[in-house]
């Protein structure tokens, strides 16, 4: 069997008999089960023998009576043990794909950010949705089809030899004629179900980003185009699904044509074998139960074995994903742990860095910064300067290609990446808000804060006046990525967040952008006690919000060009000064004539 399997599948049959290794048990005692029923249904065949032969050729009631008290103690067993071949098989498979979904997720989640740059996240959730579902559908049901209808085929093969050999023989005739296209038509359908998919899954990916994107679409009247656009996916969905669907289809067809076939031919030879006398009636009603069951068999395995090949195109998506390594990682020896709560020192050194997706095009080109404890440092310069590459690099989220990152004196490759992120809270320029209540979200780094600590958070962001506003306050829930709220508000709720974290390091990302005057000027007279005690990181590109940080670092093209206070760069730096220049609306006195180019 091995050679008819690539190492990719194998290595999905190998992922799939570890999730089930744990209930062993429970799969032992489906295969007795399996077997049970097995057994009972090829008895049937001796049962029907003994009904033609002993209840209705003599003509005998007391003998009927028997036969039929025999055929219904047959069927009571067989009930019950379908019951719990049922019970156990359908266990399993919903056991199974709930163990995998949770590992694949647990999985993802710790990835490094870099994988998602050349993986969608829409695709990513149709394997761990669709493809799951397929295999519980085949490890529920189908797999159980296929064991119990090949013990069906074996013991029903070997009963016909039992009562026929000769007859027996015609229905051997037809076995090699059944397997090749078995063989053949197996192999396509194995290729195709894959290409099916993975066109299902660009449909799924394809409704996610649009529907996520919906006020974009409908504001630009891009319907008519995303019609046409998922029309052609859906399309392509179909087209390899009725490809595969051919394929199956000629092979069952194939299989049923030889087997009955086969079976004719049987019936043909065995009546002629009654009526000379050979053999009994009832010898020829179980040749033909156990042929038809045979036959039978055939045919379910020929149909079963589409769904195999489904789900083994659907193991190697998952397994693909189990697969991927995680590039951050804690370090193998020399681990340090930090102290509770660190001072706040960072050091970048010679940093070079370039993204895995643009390895040509280096974000940080040397980039060596000191950051003292408790200092507040703006970074400002022009969009792709680099700027909220350094928050990344902080974070661990990329390692860079050169240089260092220190943390208290020590290297972040030495620290495990749960113990680096804690001493810092992130507020985004794009905050991340996820379904949910409103204190849940705020509660997002703590989740064990009291209500009092969350509302503390949300008056020092200045969000507390429109969460009282809303009609459920605090437990109002927000649509899918704070959906329902301003920019604004969502900003501020994210700062909320990262001030109930309440780390030693903060971040902020261009954090006062969405922010109307109102608030931003709430906002930066809250600043100085919020700050007060951190080390703060700010990213602006309005000078205004940044005038009175401690130092300020111009960047350009991802090198630092300028590090000073804010008076001071105005007149040194020509690139803030130009800055300076285009958003307060003059010159400043000092300011070079050339281009900071």
């Amino acid at each position: 069997m091995a050679s008819f399997l690539s190492s990719r599948q194998r290595n999905a049959l190998r992922m799939a008999a570890r999730f089930v290794a744990p209930y062993r048990w429970r799969v032992v005692g489906a295969l007795l089960a399996l077997l049970f029923t097995a057994g009972i249904t090829l008895s049937m065949g001796q049962g029907i023998r003994l009904l033609v032969d002993q209840g209705l050729a003599t003509q005998s009631e007391a003998a009927l009576r028997h036969s039929i008290l025999l055929f219904f103690l047959l069927v009571l067993a067989l009930a019950i043990g379908t019951f719990t071949r049922f019970y156990l098989v359908s266990w399993i498979g919903e056991r199974f794909v709930a163990d995998i979904r949770k590992r694949v997720f647990d999985h993802l989640i710790e990835l490094h950010p870099g994988f998602y740059e050349h993986n969608r996240a829409s695709e990513i959730q149709s394997r761990l949705t669709a493809d799951t579902t397929l295999l519980q559908t085949v490890i529920g049901s189908s797999l159980s089809m296929a064991l119990r209808n090949g013990i069906m085929l074996v013991g029903g093969i070997l009963l016909l030899f039992v009562t026929n050999p000769k007859l027996t023989g015609i229905v051997l005739l037809a076995l090699p004629l059944v397997l090749a296209p078995i063989l053949v038509f197996g192999r396509r359908v194995r290729r195709l179900s894959r290409q099916s998919q993975d066109r299902i899954a660009d449909v799924g990916s394809y409704v996610g980003e649009t529907l996520g994107q919906i006020k974009t679409v409908q504001a630009y009247n891009h319907q008519a185009q995303d019609r046409l656009r998922f029309a052609h996916r859906v399309e392509g969905a179909f087209e390899a699904a009725r490809r595969r669907i051919t394929q199956r289809a000629w092979l069952i067809t194939l299989v049923i044509v030889l087997v009955l076939g086969a079976v004719g031919a049987m019936l043909w030879v065995g009546g002629s074998d009654v009526i000379a006398g050979r053999i009994s009636p009832g010898d020829l009603a179980a040749f033909v139960f156990y042929s038809l069951i045979v036959g039978a068999a055939f045919g379910a395995i020929s149909e079963v074995i589409g769904e195999l090949q489904s789900a083994a195109g659907a193991a190697e998506r998952i397994a693909e994903l189990l697969q991927a390594r995680n590039e951050i990682f804690g370090p193998l020896e020399g681990r340090v742990a930090l102290p509770a709560r660190v001072s706040g020192r960072l050091e970048l050194e010679a940093v070079r860095f370039a993204y895995p997706a643009r390895p040509d095009l280096p974000a940080l080109d040397g980039v060596s910064l000191a950051v003292r404890p408790g200092e507040t440092l703006a970074l400002v310069g022009p969009s792709g300067a680099g700027k909220s590459t350094v928050f990344e690099l902080l974070l661990r989220f990329f390692d860079p290609q050169e240089g260092v990152i220190r943390v208290e004196g020590t290297d972040i490759r030495q620290l495990e990446p749960a113990d680096l992120r804690r001493s810092f809270a992130l507020v985004s320029q794009n905050p991340g808000l996820f379904y949910g209540r409103i204190e849940d979200n705020i509660r997002y780094g703590r989740p064990g804060a009291t209500d009092a600590e969350v509302e503390a958070a949300a008056r020092a962001a200045h969000a507390h006046e429109f969460i009282s506003r809303l009609p459920e306050g605090y437990r109002t829930h927000l649509g899918e990525g704070g959906l329902g709220l301003s920019g604004g508000q969502r900003q501020r709720l994210a700062i909320a967040r990262a001030l109930l974290v309440d780390a030693p390091v903060l971040l902020l990302d261009e954090a006062t952008s969405a922010l109307d005057a109102e608030s931003e000027h709430l906002i930066q007279q809250a600043l100085p006690a919020l700050m007060s005690g951190r080390t703060t990181l700010v990213i602006a590109h309005r000078l205004a919000t940044v005038q009175n940080a401690d130092r300020i670092a111009v960047m350009e093209r991802g090198r630092v060009v300028a590090v000073g206070r804010h008076a001071e760069l105005v007149v040194s730096s020509p690139l803030y000064a130009r800055l300076a220049e285009l958003q307060f609306g003059r010159r400043p006195e000092g300011e070079l004539e050339s281009s900071p180019e």
